[in-house]
């Protein structure tokens, strides 16, 4: 198995350099062909391969060998994607010594280098995200080469090109001149350290947690001096049976003055809110355990209820606030 394995290879590395000697897949005009442009999905230029692409790409390399067996002149060109956060998000953790990302590229470099000090050569230069883009762009060629496909890597782009940028920039004039494009404020996923939007590929494991943007209702228990302590659920409807509020003794909160209200939630709240662009302005901080044994209105009922203490609240988790509900009360209203 092992010598026809070494067959194999030998085989493949014959054609895939006659190919690129004799230029089979570069695209040469011909007026007696009819045209056929093809793009995939172009990788990030940011790692090595991984078996996703392989897919990605495998169909397109059938789709344009198909193509040219119909005798169509067909134009496949390599792309990279280099703009949005992911590349700065290496480079910037590699300036700031981030042990965890200098280890896994370690290990993403050595399978193209072997010497030791030119693997910290090629992730030192990281420090520069264009170098980044740079080294992998180089590798993923090499890569998707020795998988014998049919790629015309005479002609390459990137996302960060001047004429890419023009062709989006085109895209979205026809769009607005068709009215499909629209201005307003929506919930999106937002960096609060680079201020800017972020997608699935811009967080780390973003495409394994599935991060989504999740709304909360905020209930607004009565203190004294017509101030609120504000609590956060997903199910509203509860708060008829609304029997104490938990806080965190030793949690940070905040007293905030917001819509012409008194709030009391916790710190990381308060900067969340900010973010969504609410105008706050923070009266004091405080620890939660100065509003323990306090007595609160429920809205609606009026019913009082105390405020409890509670280790297990995450202050980092809606408004650091929560209240509790009998379950038989709510296995009575899902029923």
């Amino acid at each position: 198995m092992t010598i026809f394995l070494e067959v194999i290879r030998e085989i493949e590395k014959k054609w895939q350099k006659k190919w690129q000697e004799d230029n089979v897949f570069v695209g040469v005009i011909d007026k007696n062909k009819p045209k056929w442009f093809l793009t995939v999905s172009y990788p990030y230029a940011t790692a090595p391969l991984h078996i996703g692409h392989s897919r990605t790409y495998g169909l397109g390399d059938i789709f344009a060998r198909y193509k040219r067996q119909q005798g169509y002149n067909v134009l496949w060109p390599m792309g990279f994607h280099i703009t949005g956060t992911p590349v700065l998000a290496v480079s910037w953790k590699i300036q700031n010594n981030d042990e965890e990302e200098w280890k896994k590229y370690r290990e993403y470099i050595s399978i193209y280098e072997k010497d030791t000090k030119r693997i910290e050569e090629v992730i030192s230069s990281f420090t520069k995200p264009e170098n980044v883009a740079s080294y992998f762009a180089k590798k993923i060629i090499q890569d998707f080469l020795k998988m014998g496909y049919s790629l015309d890597t005479t002609r390459q782009f990137t996302t960060g090109d001047s004429e890419y940028n023009k062709f989006i920039e085109w895209q979205y004039i026809k769009l607005n001149n068709k009215n499909l494009i629209t201005k307003g404020n929506h919930p999106i996923l937002w960096c609060i350290n680079d201020k800017n939007a972020v997608g699935e590929d811009d967080i780390q494991a973003g495409d394994e947690l599935k991060v989504e943007v999740t709304e909360f209702v905020g209930i607004k228990f009565i203190l004294e001096n017509n101030s609120f302590l504000v609590a956060a659920t997903l199910r509203p409807e509860t708060i008829f049976g609304a029997t104490n509020v938990w806080i965190h003794p030793d949690g940070l909160y905040n007293e905030i003055s917001i819509n012409d209200e008194t709030w009391i939630i916790s710190k990381e709240a308060t900067m969340k809110l900010m973010e969504q662009n609410h105008k706050i302005t923070i009266i004091r901080e405080l620890k939660g355990k100065e509003i323990l044994d306090k007595i609160v209105e429920v809205p609606i009922t009026k019913s009082k209820i105390p405020v409890y203490p509670a280790n297990f609240i995450d202050t980092d988790h809606a408004t650091g606030i929560v209240y509790s509900v009998p379950g038989m009360l709510l296995m009575t209203m899902l029923l």
